[in-house]
């Protein structure tokens, strides 16, 4: 039997965070290349470090993208996160492109050619999570850790809380009694401050944030309250720590509370199924939740570089569910075509919609006007249960 009374911690980084500064450059280069070229190959790694921002990787797109446009871009990105200090600054930082063009030995793996369908970029597994902890279906810890630095950002971007740095973290711990989160047990968040101010005057900005994220009565004791446990936080961002794409795969997920594949998603176009699978593996699964076959739901894919169909589809119900997992693994292949083209087509991934995914979490948000997180629909429930009857 799995425990039912237990501590479980999660946390988050900002948008400002040096790793996510460069998932936020990585994935907006994926969006450029996609918007003149739905077919563009890109994987584009980004390091920070004071004021240098270097881009390296392999792209396939068209000519007229430039390396004038791809550092417009990246210092676009950096000035909308909010960066202009003297260490890190949009418009002074220089700016190093090392792309270059993709293998051909990986492209040939990748291109449907003759009755050979659109392979898997790389080889791989990937792990999709839902749960009914929250109303997005999405662990509880996570899900308000993301919620307090999301709205600490908000303000700082419309003026309300200037005192705010771009550069912050949360962490949030929740007490399970019999398998649910009842409240929290202890909060940290560090975040990137004006110079000046005293350890309990940023407390005291942080708090409302902290409570207004949390369910009421959810607050944890006051002396696990912890704000900037360093007592100052100035000097942050990538002038602070140097940024490396893809270091913050746990935070882009579950928090922990579900298993990771290993490859991260930022940078990568959706031919990776590093990207793609582990969407489609967070669709399935949520909306396997969605139709009340199961409380909880894990799913596995795997993939090899070339072949063009999953080599396994594994499900994990935690004892929850209401149909056999054998059954419902048959079910998934039926409702939805889980080879790499068959992933791409049915979520429109060959879009420019991963910019706005850097940060905050790639899974539990909100479908958008224009399409995207098409993998957060519930569209398939209807489908699942005709598929488990």
């Amino acid at each position: 039997m799995p425990r039912q009374n237990y501590l479980f911690t999660s946390e988050s980084v900002s948008e400002g965070h040096p790793d996510k500064v460069c998932d936020r450059i990585s994935d907006a280069i994926v969006d450029l290349f996609l918007k003149h070229e739905p077919d563009a190959r890109v994987a584009c790694e980004t390091l920070t470090t004071t004021n240098l921002i270097v881009l390296a990787g392999e792209t396939r797109g068209p000519a007229s993208i430039t390396n004038d446009m791809i550092e417009e871009t990246a210092r676009r990105a950096v000035r909308d996160i909010g960066y202009e200090q003297e260490g890190f600054h949009w418009r002074d930082a220089k700016v190093q492109i090392y792309l270059h063009e993709q293998s051909m030995d990986i492209a040939q793996g990748v291109d449907s050619t003759g009755n050979k369908d659109l392979g898997a970029g790389d080889q791989g597994i990937m792990f999709g999570y839902a749960c009914r902890e929250t109303d997005s279906l999405m662990p509880a810890p996570i899900y308000f850790s993301h919620r307090i630095l999301q709205s600490m950002a908000k303000a700082r971007h419309d003026g309300s809380q200037p005192a705010f740095g771009p550069d912050s973290k949360s962490q949030v711990t929740l007490r399970y009694v019999g398998g649910k989160p009842v409240g929290a047990t202890s909060v940290v968040v560090s975040t990137q401050h004006a110079d000046g101010l005293s350890q309990e005057e940023v407390r005291e900005m942080v708090r409302p944030f902290v409570t207004a994220a949390l369910p009421e009565g959810w607050m944890c004791p006051e002396d696990e309250f912890y704000v900037n446990p360093t007592g100052k936080f100035v000097i942050g961002g990538p002038d602070g720590d140097a940024g490396l794409t893809g270091r913050k795969i746990i935070v882009d997920t579950y928090g922990g509370a579900a298993p990771h594949g290993g490859g991260a998603f930022s940078g990568k176009d959706p031919t990776k199924v590093d990207r793609s699978a582990a969407y489609a593996a967070r669709y399935l699964a949520k909306n396997v939740v969605g139709a009340e076959l199961a409380e909880r739901c894990t799913i596995q894919l795997s993939y090899a570089i070339g072949v063009s169909k999953p080599l396994s589809v594994y499900v994990d119900l935690h004892g929850t569910g209401q149909v056999d997992e054998e059954k419902l693994e048959g079910a998934l292949r039926q409702v939805m075509d889980l080879s790499p083209r068959g992933i791409r087509q049915h979520l429109d991934l060959m879009r420019p919609i991963y910019e706005r995914t850097a940060a905050y979490g790639h899974f539990g948000r909100e479908p958008g006007a224009d399409n995207s997180f098409t993998w957060e629909k519930l569209d398939l429930v209807g489908a699942l249960k005709d598929a488990c009857a």
